[in-house]
């Protein structure tokens, strides 16, 4: 197993938000965690890459076992060389190119040459259909195309595993298709992604595996197929049916 997370728990201000999830994860696995707003995904997806701190709970990446609550700056950032995140805003520094956005990472952080960073960003925004605007800001970019810069990002630095915490919820319903088209093209090439989605189409027909959370818990998990076309619990079916209503 590439990731196993086990009893991570998070509060706010006395008010738990995770309430002890588990999750496994194998190489090439794309996962669509669902629920609605409010359930705990975003945080969940954030403490598993440091961006919050779990009061408790456990990662096991590649065999390395990791604190999600002690862990110190040197094993967070061995853990984060395994990993992306791409965010819902896309976090690009808007006084920098779309290519210096994606080398700064690799010069800064990984002190690669400026000569072999851009050959691996220019490659990088090759998959993702940015290359020819190497130059452009992002204020010249749309949503969707600064959402593909932030993809190629992750994908430059090689990572393992990439996060992706609802990434089209800030775009206009007609650049939707743009990322999720690249996203599927990284599902086809094995990529393992972690997904906080509202896209069902992408939920039901790219991703591999599904778990469906409510009010901080594991409501459901298991193959995506089986989660939408025979859904165990209750709350699933629930959930399932007010999509559909919505869509008639």
């Amino acid at each position: 197993m590439m990731l196993d997370v086990r009893g991570v728990r998070k509060s706010f201000e006395g008010r738990e938000v995770l309430s002890g999830i588990d999750l496994g994860v194998e190489k090439g696995d794309v996962i669509a965690i669902l629920g609605p707003s409010g359930s705990g995904k975003t945080t969940f997806l954030r403490c598993l890459n440091y961006l919050e701190r779990a009061d408790a709970g456990e990662l096991t990446f590649d065999g390395e076992r990791f604190d999600l609550h002690a862990a110190n700056r040197a094993d967070i950032a061995r853990l984060r060389k395994k990993t992306a995140f791409v965010f819902q805003n896309y976090n690009l520094f808007l006084n920098k190119t779309v290519l210096q956005n994606v080398t700064l990472g690799l010069t800064v952080g990984a002190r690669m040459k400026k000569a072999e960073a851009r050959d691996i960003a220019v490659a990088a925004l090759e998959r993702v259909g940015m290359a020819n605007r190497l130059d452009s800001y992002p204020g010249q970019l749309s949503g969707g195309q600064q959402q593909r810069v932030a993809i190629a990002r992750g994908l430059a630095s090689s990572p393992e595993i990439i996060y992706f915490d609802e990434p089209t919820s800030a775009l206009d319903p007609e650049l939707i298709g743009e990322v999720l088209s690249v996203m599927r093209q990284l599902a086809d090439e094995g990529m393992t992604m972690l997904v906080v989605t509202h896209e069902m189409d992408f939920a039901r027909n790219v991703s591999s595996k599904v778990l469906f959370m409510e009010g901080g818990s594991v409501i459901e998990a298991g193959p995506s197929r089986e989660f939408f076309e025979n859904p165990k619990q209750p709350r699933s079916r629930e959930f399932i049916r007010t999509i559909l209503e919505a869509r008639q």
